[in-house]
């Protein structure tokens, strides 16, 4: 059976529809930054997905081809997530989509070098007849964070957002954003098959003792 994160790892993953805190540790990740609006037809963020996605399944299906990728393990590909702010602001402002700076990620097996890295994006670039360059290794330590299962539209994120603000105030913390500790989303709904009011998005905050 394939390996799946958000099964193995439901903490990271799955948490409830309550604020919780949860120590994260150093990831590796495909990630294409860009800025705008993600919602802009054949915008930066489209084209960042099909590069994201590009080279995620030419990890994940390598092991049909000539190339084997040492400790390579059957897998689900992990959910897309993005890391979201706007200059000058702490945090995220739904409303000014235009002024989001984004880093899109997708989690890569722990087996995935960054030699291993290099000739995937070589190799998706070759075989889909697309610039992948813009695809880079990245590895993100996010430490201490609040997250909560939002459910329903990304534009009603706001109501999760100020239960995760009591829940820290209560605890005794408060939020730690910073240019490297960002507003961050995983999606586990496809929007384009999904109805608004039934999207499942975990928001992530840094956090630290008030």
């Amino acid at each position: 059976m394939a390996f799946d994160y958000k099964k193995e790892y439901r903490e990271f993953y799955l948490p409830p529809k309550k604020p919780t805190i949860v120590n994260i540790p150093a990831m590796n990740y495909i990630a294409v930054s860009g800025r705008g609006d993600p919602n802009a037809e054949g915008g930066a963020y489209q084209q960042a997905m099909s590069v994201l996605y590009s080279v995620a399944y030419t990890i994940k299906m390598s092991r049909m081809g000539t190339h084997k990728i040492d400790g390579y393990f059957d897998y689900v590909v992990p959910p897309l997530e993005g890391f979201w702010h706007q200059d000058g602001i702490n945090g995220i402002d739904l409303v000014n989509k235009d002024s989001f700076c984004w880093t899109s990620v997708i989690r890569l097996p722990e087996f995935v070098t960054r030699a291993e890295f290099d000739w995937a994006v070589e190799e998706a670039s070759k075989k889909k007849k697309m610039d992948c360059s813009a695809a880079e290794f990245l590895t993100i330590d996010e430490g201490l964070c609040v997250q909560i299962m939002h459910i329903g539209p990304y534009d009603d994120e706001p109501t999760s957002i100020a239960l995760m603000d009591g829940f820290l105030a209560q605890q005794g913390y408060q939020h730690d954003f910073s240019d490297t500790r960002l507003h961050h989303e995983i999606y586990l709904s496809d929007p384009r098959k999904c109805a608004p009011e039934k999207l499942k998005t975990v928001i992530r905050h840094p956090i630290r003792k008030a």
